[in-house]
């Protein structure tokens, strides 16, 4: 994947080129997707972009101009190079930068974004950086970037801390309150906004990034500061989706342990 990186960065627009995904972290599988992040700054070449990934796959390939996939994964494209899932991811450089200074001043914003569920938390850009694997950074902003990223903001740890003590409550209010009209949709939904709430809330207590929902529920059960069985009884939550107080209850006493857990970091 350096080959492919140290080209991407020769392309008019690229600042630089970072491995992200489960390669990065080493918790890959053999057939695992390469995440290559395309750190740029308009504008950005796109025809040199198309010749080199028709060049690396052997034929015509589709990509994106930037925001062709939405406003935060905001374009790329999808190859298979020797037989090997090579995902291009746009990132815009100047927009990280500005993400990661609300960061430090404990600021976060979540966006609409296809194939994201819970939403796009902004910070995820921050910890992309820090969790990543830097290829191609031909003027070293990247790595100077990414040794920033690598100590969690507290400005920003008790925000999502803070976010967690009231908002899965109110939330929950909500399904109930769905769950009374026999509208299973609403409390799903509910559940699902809930549980995303406590995991950012559980990660952030730990200094811990969190990307995206895939694996984001195991992986704050097994953060120190987690309630006992963490993510087992998460998941049950919607093992039988439906309008069941019982789910509720489960939810609602899960909510109250994480926010115990972690209200030290609230400055109370």
């Amino acid at each position: 994947m350096v080959e492919i990186a140290d080209r991407l960065a020769d392309v008019g627009g690229v600042v630089g080129v970072c491995l992200g995904g489960s390669r990065a972290r080493g918790a890959h599988s053999p057939d695992s997707d390469y995440d290559l992040g395309l750190y740029y700054r308009p504008p950005l070449d796109i025809g040199a972009l198309r010749l080199l990934a028709a060049e690396l796959t052997g034929e015509p390939v589709e990509v994106t101009e930037p925001g062709g996939w939405g406003p935060w994964v905001d374009g790329g494209a999808w190859l298979t190079v020797d037989g090997h899932r090579v995902d291009w991811i746009y990132r815009d450089l100047d927009r990280v930068h500005r993400v990661w200074e609300q960061c430090l001043a404990g600021r976060f914003e979540i966006g609409a974004q296809p194939g994201h569920p819970l939403g796009v938390y902004s910070h995820s850009y921050a910890g992309e950086l820090a969790v990543g694997r830097v290829l191609a950074d031909p003027g070293g902003e990247l790595r100077t970037l990414r040794e920033r990223t690598a100590h969690y903001p507290e400005p920003l740890r008790r925000a999502l801390v803070d976010n967690a003590r009231w908002e899965a409550p109110f939330i929950l209010t909500g399904a109930r309150k769905g769950a009374a009209r026999g509208d299973s949709f609403h409390v799903a939904g509910c559940l699902f906004r809930a549980v995303g709430v406590l995991v950012h809330a559980l990660h952030a207590h730990d200094g811990q990034w969190v990307l995206n929902e895939k694996g984001a529920v195991r992986a704050a059960g097994e953060l120190a500061v987690a309630p006992t069985e963490f993510a087992a009884r998460a998941h049950a939550l919607f093992s039988a989706l439906g309008p069941a107080p019982a789910a509720l209850d489960d939810a609602e006493r899960l909510a109250a342990e994480v926010i115990t857990a972690v209200h030290d970091t609230a400055g109370d």
